[in-house]
């Protein structure tokens, strides 16, 4: 098994500690290398050979030599091309190989000079026999059957690693971080950024806005889940960083949800099943207490049961049915109450 904290600690910035060793390993095998042609055409020196002729795979896997060692565009690094890759190499992070789809996918994001910086490790296998991953300054890029190669870093990065990885909840990443609207907020500007992962699973970030919900006028992170069952289209979470007692539910309802807050057929008739639906396929809160299980429940059950078209084209209470945790004057309610508060205790 690998380290959690080598991994989460490459996503979110390499330790200094953890470079040095890597350096210190990788010179001393590199100091007794001699010059060698290879494939009649290229030689291979120093650190680079050792690296080519020294790691297991690599020498088969990146075929013969297609150039001289050369410096990198940045200044500080070497490297060498290959039929198949290259090895990359810099006084801080040794050298390293690099090749297939998670090379074209560093490539793509810049090379040494984007945010993922220079390869940390080789390509490693990963625990679950289907994916691989590579290492790098800045984040990581993982490749596996199911998913291209992607890379993961920072706060995603963090919140991912915090459950599981690619065997936990999320599985593998299907996109990049990528700019997104309706992030910690219901408002045209409440811009953040989101990752796609596996069965329609996601994870947000927002540095908050005072127009935001109310978990996120600060920076917050967040996740969701596509669920698409009869009453909700996708739930979303949100914790502040600040906070993390800030944290609130965002269930987007679908059109039977909102045609049914009268009759027989309401999401609130069953609200056992409807609360199933808003969990089908997003976590709950993590260290969920009693008292915010109990206020999200029933926040739920008023908008199933309140959410009264407005007159204007929407529906009393918003877009989405915002269930904040923090509440805990939870009373019973009726019709008036509902429509004056939006099922917002806090107003």
């Amino acid at each position: 098994m690998h380290s959690s904290l080598g991994r989460i600690g490459t996503l979110l910035a390499a330790p200094v500690v953890a470079l040095g060793l890597v350096t210190a390993g990788l010179t001393l095998g590199a100091t007794s290398a001699s010059a060698e042609v290879f494939c009649g055409s290229h030689s291979v020196d120093g650190a680079i050979w050792t690296e080519y002729t020294q790691t297991p795979g690599v020498q088969r896997s990146l075929g013969c030599p297609t150039t001289d060692e050369l410096g990198t565009p940045d200044g500080v690094g070497r490297f060498q091309a290959f039929d198949n890759g290259s090895i990359y190499w810099t006084p801080d992070t040794g050298a390293h190989a690099v090749w297939g789809a998670i090379r074209q996918h560093w490539a793509d994001l810049g090379w040494e000079r984007g945010y993922l910086g220079y390869p940390l490790t080789d390509e490693i296998t990963n625990p679950d026999g289907y994916g691989v991953r590579q290492q790098f300054q800045g984040g990581t890029i993982y490749w596996s059957q199911y998913s291209d190669a992607h890379a993961v870093h920072g706060l995603t990065g963090w919140w991912w690693g915090q459950n599981g990885y690619e065997s936990g909840f999320y599985g593998y990443p299907t996109s990049d971080e990528y700019n997104e609207d309706h992030v910690g907020g219901d408002e045209d500007n409440n811009t953040g950024v989101r990752q796609d992962f596996q069965s329609g699973r996601y994870i947000l970030y927002s540095g908050g806005q005072s127009n935001a919900f109310e978990s996120c006028h600060t920076a917050c992170i967040g996740y969701g889940g596509v669920t698409n069952t009869k009453w909700v289209k996708k739930t979303e979470v949100y914790m502040n960083l600040a906070d993390q007692n800030k944290r609130s539910t965002h269930v987007a309802p679908t059109d039977a949800a909102f045609a049914s807050t009268s009759g027989s057929d309401t999401a609130s008739s069953d609200s056992a099943d409807n609360w199933k639906q808003v969990w089908s396929n997003t976590l709950m809160f993590p260290h969920a207490t009693e008292g915010e299980m109990h206020s999200t429940y029933e926040q739920l059950y008023c908008h199933a049961s309140y959410s009264y078209p407005n007159g204007s084209g929407g529906h009393w209470g918003g877009p989405t049915w915002d269930l904040e945790a923090w509440h805990y004057d939870m009373v019973p309610y009726d019709a008036g109450k509902a429509l004056q508060t939006g099922c917002n205790w806090g107003e």
